[in-house]
């Protein structure tokens, strides 16, 4: 089996002007299963696009788009495994925001982590198995990630999966958690050109608008949701 992944990003990563940052996300478990989601979205905004107040060829991101269409959007995917990683900036150690460096290798780990979660729920549920998955491509929008960091990205998300890890200071081992696992693929992608970039950043901007403005429904939104720093 493929697994396809598709993220986007809400929220700005600094704890002195901003309180949440969030990953937003939807998975597939086949190409088939992506292609068909990806022309119902398409079409879901064709529709949109005829009906609203919208400039010709203007891209339906959630900043661009009333509430009323982005709730649309929102609910044009709602069959399909959507998931979120939600981080509470004014938890985490200061010391992390100190360099771009340190901010973006925190941001992969939580990336990394969100992921890790939502597979091992997907588990055991009884969707996947440990020996079901060969590739994983993962797609996200091309702003989120410095281009050279989009290499640490996948070998942090490969390790994890694939290899295993232990934790600093090496007393600990964490087994990977796919054991057929051949390769993970880490993409950037134009947003304008994809539309299963444009539904996570649907995703993405519900999630950070219920964070901060709804926290207790945050796991009332028919998506799989990991919030860091974990309990």
């Amino acid at each position: 089996m493929d697994i396809y992944v598709y993220s986007d990003e809400s929220g700005v990563f600094d704890y002195k002007h901003n309180d949440i940052f969030v990953f937003g996300g939807i998975l597939f478990y086949s190409k088939e299963q992506r292609d068909v989601c990806a022309r119902k979205y398409i079409h879901v905004e064709r529709i949109i696009r005829k009906n609203g107040n919208y400039q010709c060829g203007q891209e339906l991101k959630a900043t661009a788009v009333t509430l009323s269409d982005k709730g649309k959007l929102f609910r044009s995917v709602a069959q399909y495994q959507r998931f979120g990683i939600v981080i509470s900036q004014n938890l985490l150690l200061k010391s992390i925001f100190n360099t771009k460096k340190d901010k973006q290798r925190y941001l992969d780990f939580a990336y990394k982590i969100g992921l890790k979660r939502l597979f091992e729920h997907l588990m055991r549920d009884g969707i996947l198995s440990a020996d079901d998955v060969n590739n994983i491509y993962i797609s996200v929008d091309e702003h989120t990630t410095a281009t050279n960091g989009i290499y640490e990205l996948r070998e942090a998300i490969e390790r994890e999966f694939k290899c295993g890890t232990h934790n600093w200071n090496y007393s600990t081992y964490f087994p990977p958690i796919f054991t057929s696992l051949q390769n993970v693929t880490v993409s950037f992608c134009n947003s304008a050109k994809k539309p299963l970039i444009r539904s996570a950043d649907i995703i993405a901007n519900r999630l950070y608008y219920v964070a901060c403005n709804k926290p207790d429904d945050l796991h009332k939104q028919g998506i799989f949701v990991v919030e860091l720093p974990e309990s």
